[in-house]
């Protein structure tokens, strides 16, 4: 969490001034992370609350246009090791599709190197990368000798972001929360290694083009269609429709979210777990507890 943001939420919400300009966002703009995401990437200082609302009113018509145009699309390269455990399991090679992919920065988990708590250091095949990833194991978690093979990646977004464009790479880092230094410069670091090889990205609703982009995997590769906090963006009859399509094309479905949000997933509440944990399912089968940003991996033994 961050307590920055938990302060500058606790000062607008007895701010009328600051709620009159908010309301001035359609209903779905008025998140507090796109509105302080929106204020950073302006400019907008780490300051306490009095302070942060002085810059706010100053600064409302350019911090107001940012929100406008922009959604909150955190590509957080850290939940590559959430998906690592899952993949291991499938046989390969593997083609990764992946919805809502923002930037892309989880199509590369061959790319990155992995820290488990109780495992030697995982390194892509080339050797040990800029980008290592660090991840407490708990539970049987099934930790492979050697990172997916990836032989094609793609990603649909409704608005897809590009880590060659400053622009872009400006947003993701301001959509990082402020004390979050660790993950700031993982993100400069993965964005890099995307940049020399950046993956197939489209535009469109997930429920419109995974179907035309999964025609287009190489025959001798695994589809696997993944997401991260995605699905809690789509409505209920949405979500319904993904899982239909997901049950219908070949290959695997490996989702990663809140224990409410995918339709078919029986949650598995008698293992440990904290409140802001993900449900990690592969197929509609959850096989563990998964914090947000890919701290922390929960693995469910068998029932």
């Amino acid at each position: 969490m961050s307590a920055r943001y938990e302060a500058w939420a606790h000062g607008v919400a007895t701010d009328a001034a600051t709620i009159a300009l908010i309301d001035e966002l359609p209903p779905a703009k008025r998140q507090p992370n796109l509105v302080f995401s929106a204020a950073r990437f302006q400019g907008a200082p780490p300051v306490p609350y009095p302070a942060f609302r002085d810059w706010l009113h100053a600064h409302w018509v350019e911090v107001r246009a940012t929100a406008l145009t922009h959604a909150t699309q955190t590509n957080e390269a850290g939940r590559c090791a959430l998906h690592i455990p899952a993949l291991a399991g499938i046989d390969g090679p593997l083609a990764l599709l992946e919805v809502g992919t923002s930037a892309g920065l989880c199509l590369s988990p061959d790319r990155y190197s992995y820290r488990y708590e109780g495992h030697p250091q995982l390194d892509p095949l080339d050797g040990p990368s800029s980008v290592v990833l660090e991840c407490e194991a708990n539970g049987p978690v099934p930790v492979p000798s050697r990172v997916p093979d990836v032989v094609w990646r793609a990603g649909i977004d409704l608005n897809p972001l590009d880590v060659r464009r400053p622009d872009d790479l400006a947003w993701l880092d301001a959509l990082v929360w402020p004390e979050h230094d660790d993950r700031r410069a993982r993100l400069r670091a993965a964005a890099a290694i995307v940049a020399d090889d950046p993956p197939l990205i489209v535009a469109g609703d997930l429920n419109e083009r995974v179907r035309e982009l999964a025609a287009e995997v190489p025959a001798e590769a695994t589809l696997v269609v993944f997401h991260t906090a995605v699905l809690m963006y789509l409505d209920p009859g949405a979500r319904a429709t993904f899982a239909e399509t997901m049950q219908e094309l070949p290959g695997h479905w490996l989702s990663v979210e809140g224990r409410s949000i995918t339709p078919g997933i029986r949650v598995r509440e008698d293992v440990e777990n904290d409140s802001t944990d993900l449900v990690l399912a592969l197929d509609g089968v959850q096989l563990a507890w998964a914090h947000p940003h890919g701290r922390t991996l929960r693995w469910l033994p068998n029932p």
